[in-house]
């Protein structure tokens, strides 16, 4: 690599937790960083659907859920949206379903949500990376090559990008790695090409009333469902009255070319077993890549001769606490003398 390498901007690729955690600790280290994503704003999987149709205005996070904090850093970056009001605690009604007995879980972590939507930590994220910092959206990377003394980015909306970097980073799915490194860090793209990741779907319920459910969150244990949660009932949301539907990735996995109206009515059927009833209007969504069957440990990756480098859930365990560790050990790797 070029010695001015470290004259150049950084390549974050991907702002989701993961990305944008990256980019906030390189920033603190006096870099310069430029944030691309495929999508039209900030937050990867902590997404939330809002639209508006012939019953009214309504939004619902149909990725993460919540998240947990167990690591001290990273609860203190809760601590800090949270005084910042765009994070708050969960305290829902839980239950368990096994296909014969309801239960209770007992556990003794926190649960959080981001504050009023999912989506709300990325974009406080974004607003405050500061001067140093630009973000491009809708733009998909579909090639990375070396020329000019820099890391060159060809989007797909725009070619060949003019900018040159001193360094790449990638925070997007392991599948999405693997053509980008593949031919200029196939040991990156091999590692990559190691993490299974699974599709999800998941269906939003509108209804004109709030839903009388003994629970505010279900995890289900049988048949296509894994997790059940009344949307409405976590703190700042305003609206109609949601519902979100997960299916499990094994179902989801089998059934990921199925239409959206054969997965939205199995799940509507298997939550009328539950006792929930028919919604006003049904949403479905695909995940191609919500989890990885088993979660990497690494942390991240990072090519000190090439400076590329990967970060993201499905390299720490998985989860949005992984994520965000996963975007602080790479920048770490980053910024630390050869």
């Amino acid at each position: 690599m070029s010695s001015d390498a470290d004259a150049l901007p950084i390549a974050v690729i991907g702002a989701g937790l993961a990305g944008l955690s990256c980019a906030q600790a390189l920033l603190r280290a006096g870099h310069t960083v430029h944030v691309f994503d495929k999508a039209r704003g900030p937050s990867g999987r902590m997404s939330t659907r809002r639209a508006e149709d012939g019953h009214g205005a309504w939004q619902c996070d149909h990725g993460a859920q919540y998240f947990t904090a167990r690591d001290p850093g990273f609860r203190a970056e809760v601590d800090r949206w949270q005084q910042a009001g765009v994070a708050a605690l969960w305290n829902a009604r839980l239950a368990s379903f096994d296909g014969s007995a309801w239960t209770t879980p007992h556990t003794p972590l926190e649960r959080f949500v981001g504050t009023p939507r999912m989506t709300s930590p990325a974009a406080w994220l974004v607003q405050h990376l500061g001067d140093r910092a630009r973000a491009q959206w809708q733009t998909t990377v579909q090639r990375l090559g070396f020329a000019d003394g820099g890391w060159a980015i060809t989007s797909a909306e725009q070619g060949l990008h003019s900018q040159r970097y001193g360094t790449v980073l990638l925070a997007v799915p392991a599948p999405q790695v693997v053509p980008l490194l593949a031919p200029v860090a196939p040991a990156g793209a091999a590692m990559a090409a190691s993490a299974r990741m699974r599709g999800s779907w998941a269906v939003m319920l509108r209804y004109a009333s709030p839903v009388a459910l003994p629970w505010e969150g279900a995890f289900i244990n049988t048949g296509p469902l894994r997790w059940v949660a009344r949307d409405s009932s976590k703190p700042s949301r305003t609206g109609a009255e949601t519902w979100l539907l997960h299916a499990s990735a094994e179902w989801s996995e089998a059934h990921i070319e199925d239409s959206a109206e054969s997965v939205t009515a199995t799940l509507l059927a298997a939550f009328a077993d539950l006792g929930g009833p028919a919604p006003l209007a049904a949403t479905a969504h695909r995940w191609r890549y919500a989890d990885t069957e088993v979660p990497l440990t690494q942390g991240s990756w990072w090519d000190a001769t090439l400076r590329l480098g990967l970060c993201g859930d499905w390299l720490n365990g998985g989860k949005v606490e992984g994520a965000w560790l996963s975007g602080q050990a790479l920048a770490q790797q980053v910024v630390q003398p050869a």
